[in-house]
């Protein structure tokens, strides 16, 4: 049965869809499709995508804009290539072939922007992109350790913002920029944004600025037949004349709870000084406090809410760095640093239903990396190198409020309260060899030295027989790829590729009450999770009019991080807050593998009209003794299917996006898949949903243009697996863009 899914899911590969296929822009005028597409993420400079085994799907502004859409996390949902899990409105938590949160890389303008507190459930950090001021997206699939060092298990994300305009013409001053306004009926989302570039021939700024108000999110009415009060917000709780009420929620597909606001700020300065361009690159963003929606739906046993409060506090992103690239000297011919720093803050706040204590605990990190890299062409081999030098700083605080008498009391921290310190020191170096026009060889080896130390300073709450924790962790990491080129209309590519994610201080020092009477307590001897990946890829242009791709991948994924019983003082239980608790801890414990397949068919009908669809399938299990397990955080089968029409000034799209059943038999009950949220509560599932959307774009002028969208025109009711909140339902889209 097993093997007959497979050759039917290969068989299907060459006749629809897939996340590693070069899809024309949609915005773009028509033109042929090509394999030659330039790529930036995968060496850290510009190279021809047909000559790496490593697959890539990039995103233009022009399709960015054309998409036109809420969050950079919908932006990747549009693709079809990108699974999006979301507990909030504010959230948005990609996972790339089954691999999600801490172990997929998030990189803004060459800098990572994972840190050292980066947790292996769910995350929302992406949302601090603004995606109205992107140049370009690129995602990596597979591990990328070579380039990207530690958490590039499944992938990586890189975003590219726009670069000021400078003038061609000596004591000329270019001025250029745009604005847009959008509002969405089912988020009741109020956007507006304005980007500005001022350039001489040296020296130029670009400025932009973006804000959002979205209001509760309404989700579809026409709910499933099976599952006719799944997913409905019955009730929510407010505080009145001092008591927590529940209170009757008259609109049931209105999500109440879930509004939040988000401001975004770019300022970049870039200047020649001879043959040295420098840049210097600020951005902040913040938003409003974003409830915790997932959290505030939940029941007790007793049938009433757990959470009166649950919201995470304004998720602050300021990161300012410089990026100097060099003339060419005696070995490079390109080279480019860069100098950043980062300060995040991040906080959760609860408060159980009818407490009057409200929970407050504060995050902090500051982060300093440097990034050298140098490229090099010596004949027909390229060589890329370099090293990253990776700092991270972590402050924890926490106070538990007493709400009435406003008195404020000790509460244990998320993380260690004396601090947590982590640094990593790395070098790498890359070859990419023609041995032919139709043979290329791509091969990296990366070296990466990882420290970690943390204080425990307050004992009563953290009675531990250390006060101060160290770990060192060395990991080597490396790929080997061949490129075949038979022809000028076929690539086929073989990729062997290892990954590693060292322990970070969520991982080695975070002490967590997990509930059911169990309390993580910290491991200093935990080691780095690897994974080996192994892929084929192959891809086939017909008269330059129809593009064939697929790709077929086994990832095997060892030393897995999971909690298990163990003993503190050597002692199994462990008193703490007052309470007896089974002690808990992260250790090493579990292999695992996973495979998928992608592919992708594009098509030039004629001059109007172009067909695209995508599909990705993954199957991940845990190896265990008697059965093997599900491991979690594999979606279901999911894709986009799209026909998009040219018409002068008027480009339209129509398209639908899908995932399949996510079956119980493939829930892990253990880990982040969050069967609590599924429409079959007991076993877990998430039936399968299907949306038709459309979205058209006109050019009433040169400078003015308007964008229309109806998306999930049925208004159907779906929730997406593994979210605690459900999809919108049917959403009208209305953009006024303007530009200089």
């Amino acid at each position: 049965m097993l093997m007959g899914k497979i050759i039917l899911l290969i068989a299907l590969l060459w006749l629809c869809p897939g996340t590693q296929a070069q899809v024309p822009e949609t915005t773009d005028s028509l033109k042929q499709i090509s394999l030659d597409e330039l790529t930036i993420s995968v060496t850290r400079f510009a190279e021809n995508k047909k000559f790496l085994a490593q697959q890539v799907h990039s995103i233009s502004a022009k399709k960015i804009a054309f998409y036109n859409q809420q969050t950079t996390a919908e932006l990747l949902t549009h693709t079809g290539n990108v699974f999006i899990q979301k507990s909030q409105l504010g959230g948005g938590s990609p996972v790339i072939r089954g691999f999600e949160a801490n172990k997929v890389l998030i990189s803004i303008d060459g800098v990572r922007m994972n840190n050292a507190i980066y947790r292996g459930g769910h995350l929302q950090n992406v949302l601090t992109m603004d995606n109205a001021i992107l140049e370009k997206t690129e995602i990596l699939f597979g591990p990328a350790s070579v380039m990207y060092g530690s958490d590039a298990l499944g992938g990586v994300i890189s975003f590219y913002t726009k670069n000021p305009v400078l003038s061609k013409v000596p004591n000329k001053t270019v001025v250029s920029g745009s604005a847009f306004t959008r509002y969405a009926s089912a988020y009741n989302e109020k956007t507006g944004h304005v980007n500005f570039s001022i350039g001489g021939k040296n020296i130029g700024s670009l400025t932009s600025f973006t804000f959002s108000d979205f209001g509760d999110l309404r989700q579809g009415s026409r709910y499933f037949t099976r599952f006719p009060d799944w997913g409905k917000r019955t009730f929510y709780v407010e505080h009145i004349n001092g008591k927590d009420s529940i209170i009757a929620n008259k609109n049931p597909s209105k999500q109440v709870q879930t509004g939040y606001k988000q401001y975004d700020l770019l300022q970049k300065i870039l200047f020649n000084t001879g043959n040295f361009t420098h840049s210097i690159n600020l951005q902040y963003s913040t938003s409003s406090n974003i409830f915790r929606y997932d959290r505030l739906i939940e029941m007790t046993a007793a049938g009433l809410p757990r959470s009166a409060q649950w919201y995470y506090g304004p998720q602050q992103r300021l990161m300012a760095a410089w990026n100097l690239k060099l003339p060419a000297g005696t070995f490079y011919d390109k080279a480019q640093i860069i100098l950043s720093y980062q300060n995040i803050e991040e906080s959760r706040h609860n408060r159980n239903f009818r407490s009057t204590i409200l929970n407050h605990r504060i995050e902090n990190v500051q982060v300093g990396i440097l990034n050298a890299d140098f490229f090099k062409k010596i004949a027909r081999t390229e060589f890329s190198y370099g090293t990253e030098i990776n700092y991270n700083d972590v402050g924890s605080k926490a106070y538990a409020e007493n709400i009435t008498s406003g008195l404020r009391s000790p509460l244990d921290t998320r993380y260690p309260d004396g601090g947590s310190k982590t640094q990593s020191f790395a070098a790498y170096g890359t070859v990419l060899h023609k041995f032919s026009d139709k043979i290329i060889f791509n091969a990296g080896m990366r070296h990466t030295a990882y420290r970690l130390s943390a204080n425990f300073k307050d004992t009563t709450f953290f009675p531990f027989p250390f006060k101060n924790m160290k770990q060192k962790n060395d990991a080597l990491s490396g790929n080997l790829g061949l490129v075949f080129l038979p022809g000028a209309d076929w690539k086929i590519s073989l990729l062997l590729a290892s990954g590693f994610r060292a322990p970070n201080v969520d991982d080695a020092t975070k002490v967590f009450e997990s509930g059911g009477g169990t309390l993580i307590v910290p491991n200093p001897g935990i080691r780095p999770e690897k994974t080996i990946n192994y892929e084929l890829g192959i891809t086939k242009n017909l008269k330059q009019k129809l593009q064939l791709s697929s790709c077929i991948w086994y990832t095997k994924y060892s030393d897995i991080l999971t909690t298990d019983f163990s003993t503190f003082n050597g002692s199994p239980t462990i008193i703490y807050n007052g309470q007896t608790s089974s002690v808990v801890t992260l250790i090493n414990k579990k292999n695992a593998y996973s495979w998928g397949v992608g592919g992708n068919v594009t098509a030039e009908i004629n001059k109007y009209f172009s067909f695209s669809s995508n599909i990705n399938y993954t199957y991940g299990r845990i190896k265990e003794q008697l059965k093997d397990y599900p491991l979690d955080h594999i979606p279901p089968i999911y894709g986009k299917i799209s026909l998009t029409g040219r018409f002068g000034k008027l480009t339209s799209e129509l398209f639908s996006l899908y995932n399949g059943t996510k079956d119980s038999s493939d829930y892990n009950l253990r880990g982040e898949d969050n069967q609590v949220y599924s429409a079959d509560v007991l076993r877990g599932y998430t039936p399968s949903w299907i949306t038709t959307n459309l979205r058209l774009a006109y050019e009433i002028s040169p400078l003015i243009s308007c964008q229309l969208a109806v998306e999930n025109i049925s208004d159907k009711f779906y929730r997406v697996f593994g979210s605690g909140l459900s999809a919108p339902g049917r959403n009208i889209v209305l953009t006024l863009r303007a530009k200089l």
